[in-house]
């Protein structure tokens, strides 16, 4: 069943049972007032029926009817108290049967509605009493029939109205439906057509307004194709770049092993090479599984408190030696500073930054570190004296295998454009952040920013 269907179904069955409700409650109050009518006029003829009563010295009853009104159809019956008839209504001819045997028993005035051979009659039952005991029993009725009539007209014609105007409603709900969903029609169609072309760019048009739940709709669907685009655009780019990544250290060990194999003797530069490489596709290999455990949150990360500035320490004594003579590396200024953190991860961000800065930075350069509290934050800088980067590559360098070509070229032993995207996710989920600033001539600086530790 279609929503439009279920929707016009939905707004027509409400429709009718509004109207239905309506129409009972309409019908009721209508039966109640013309009841309470009915029995006020019976309670007026009993009324004049008792004033006119009197008792005669023998002790029975005295009764005059009065001349009840023909248009108002009631009939009168007065009983005493062993049963007897004593006078009724001449519109009764030879009926003698009491207008309503429970209330002639009941001994209190009473009103109830009556089936008889008369038909539909509403009865109301006196007793009068003198000197503290019964004396007679005043039955006065009058039919319901016209009253019947009146409410069956009126339900008739309440369902009638009731079923034209949910026909209505439904067609109404039915074109009203189906104008509103029409752009989802638009989405669906555009949609199947993405799907079959597997054209990502294409964007969904929309002429309505923007601020209502369609617009809305559409243009969630719309950002919903552009982040699918950017990422399928991003899966094929990494795709690229990982098998151009495979391919060059993989070319090189099969050339190496074809050489070998026609010389028919290890050669020892052979070897070497094909070690280099197969040291550079293992690192490849291991930084493509952390950032794919990292990206599904399947990497742990083992929060403590981390002496900063020890493990700054440590970072520099180890990168005194890949710094050798070519490269001088300086702390410049160090602070006592703890945070919650996993220190192995802190680490590897820490010596991917300062090996990028040293083997960037050409013969005779400088890269310096600092570690300081600013505010309530650890601020650790990494700067170089290398050749810095473009401005257009500067928002890019955290993605994956982005390199900035023109000022950083590659180093055999160098990345393979996962370093800083893994640096970049590890501060993140440390609650901090990586600042880059650079200058083409004038070095790059890495400004890392980590909440202090603090007790709870």
């Amino acid at each position: 069943m279609s929503l439009r269907l279920r929707l016009t179904i939905i707004y027509s069955a409400l429709t009718g049972g509004i109207l239905l409700l309506l129409g009972v409650v309409t019908t009721t109050l209508i039966s109640i007032s013309l009841i309470s009518q009915t029995d006020e006029m019976l309670a007026q003829t009993v009324n004049k029926i008792v004033a006119n009563m009197y008792v005669d010295p023998r002790g029975g009853p005295t009764v005059f009817l009065p001349q009840l009104n023909p248009a108002e159809n009631v009939y009168v019956q007065i009983w005493d108290t062993q049963g007897k008839l004593v006078s009724a209504s001449p519109g009764l001819g030879s009926f003698k049967e009491p207008l309503d045997p429970v209330g002639l028993q009941a001994g209190k005035t009473i009103y109830r509605d009556v089936y008889i051979s008369q038909g539909h009659l509403r009865t109301l039952s006196m007793t009068v009493v003198l000197g503290g005991h019964p004396f007679v029993v005043i039955q006065a009725a009058t039919s319901l029939s016209l009253l019947d009539a009146t409410l069956r007209n009126l339900v008739n014609i309440l369902v009638g109205m009731t079923l034209f105007a949910t026909l209505l409603a439904a067609l109404a709900s039915w074109f009203g439906v189906g104008q509103a969903l029409a752009p989802l029609k638009t989405v669906t169609a555009a949609a199947l057509q993405i799907t079959r072309a597997d054209d990502l760019s294409r964007r969904i048009p929309y002429r309505g307004q923007d601020n209502d739940e369609v617009g809305q709709l559409i243009y969630a669907f719309n950002e919903t194709l552009e982040r699918l685009e950017k990422l399928f655009l991003s899966q094929q780019r990494f795709l690229a770049d990982v098998s151009h990544e495979l391919r060059t250290p993989l070319t090189v060990i099969k050339g190496n092993a074809d050489l070998m194999r026609r010389m028919k003797s290890l050669d020892e530069e052979s070897l070497t090479s094909i070690k280099d490489e197969a040291d550079r596709l293992t690192r490849l290999v291991g930084d493509l599984l952390l950032l794919t455990q990292a990206e599904s949150g399947k990497l742990p990360l083992d929060f403590k408190p981390v002496e900063l500035d020890t493990l700054l320490l440590d970072v520099s004594k180890e990168m005194h030696v890949l710094a050798r003579e070519r490269v001088q590396l300086k702390v410049t200024e160090i602070d006592q500073i703890q945070v919650n953190g996993d220190r192995d991860r802190l680490k590897q961000v820490l010596l991917n930054l300062v090996s990028n800065a040293i083997k960037y930075t050409p013969q005779g350069g400088e890269v310096f570190l600092s570690l300081s509290k600013v505010g309530g934050q650890a601020r650790l800088i990494v700067r170089d004296s290398g050749p810095g980067i473009p401005a257009e590559d500067l928002p890019h360098i955290f993605e994956r295998f982005y390199r900035a070509e023109k000022s950083r070229t590659r180093s055999e032993s160098g990345g393979f454009g996962l370093g800083l995207s893994i640096a970049n996710w590890i501060i993140t989920h440390h609650g901090g952040r990586i600042e880059v600033n650079s200058q083409e001539g004038k070095g790059t600086t890495f400004c890392i920013w980590l909440p202090l530790f603090s007790v709870q």
